[in-house]
């Protein structure tokens, strides 16, 4: 499957089970609100990372964007605690998390926390842990300050949202111990 139909997919069952947090969804991105972004970090956005943008640019409107968190996006999916950014949240991030050099610490090219061909995609709210995508090879990530980061977790953002797309599914069926729906809303315990 591929990305955008990965993605449709979660649209498709969050419209259906938890239509008042679908009805909250941002609109979408611009090919040059794109090319600012990619000029702006110094990084070519993957193809996925651009396919998932383009429908949905999951950046709050400036007037609800807290200053006093390191990222803010749509949250409250796919986990509690967990922002899908968009693009003004990736480039708030990612300068804060990318270093010279390339690599972070910098004597472990092959361990490193982070690398700066990694654009991440979610976050919680401190930039503490997430999901990334390496613009090398496509592959998602996930991060946690203070633990080895992990590569390849998933084979794609295609695959990733085939997991968040079960994740929903087993909430609408009841079967997550963690997450109900109320009210056309993902409610967490």
């Amino acid at each position: 499957m591929s990305v955008a139909e990965s993605w449709s997919r979660v649209m498709s069952l969050l419209r259906q089970h938890a239509p008042a947090d679908h009805a909250d969804l941002p609109g979408p991105a611009t090919e040059r609100m794109l090319a600012a972004a990619e000029e702006r970090m110094g990084v070519t956005l993957p193809g996925d990372l651009r396919t998932w943008l383009l429908p949905n640019n999951l950046d709050l409107p400036k007037e609800d964007v807290d200053d006093d968190v390191a990222c803010c996006g749509f949250d409250g999916f796919p986990d509690e605690g967990s922002f899908f950014l968009g693009i003004r949240a990736m480039e708030k991030l990612y300068a804060n998390r990318s270093v010279p050099g390339g690599f972070d610490p910098p004597d472990q090219p092959d361990q490193p926390f982070w690398r700066n061909e990694w654009i991440p995609f979610l976050s919680d709210q401190d930039g503490w842990s997430g999901k990334f995508i390496d613009v090398r090879d496509g592959r998602v990530g996930r991060w946690f300050v203070g633990e080895a980061t992990v590569t390849g977790e998933y084979a794609s953002m295609a695959r990733y949202f085939d997991s968040a797309a079960e994740t929903l599914t087993r909430i609408a069926e009841g079967r997550s111990p963690a997450c109900e729906v109320a009210e056309g809303r993902l409610v967490w315990s």
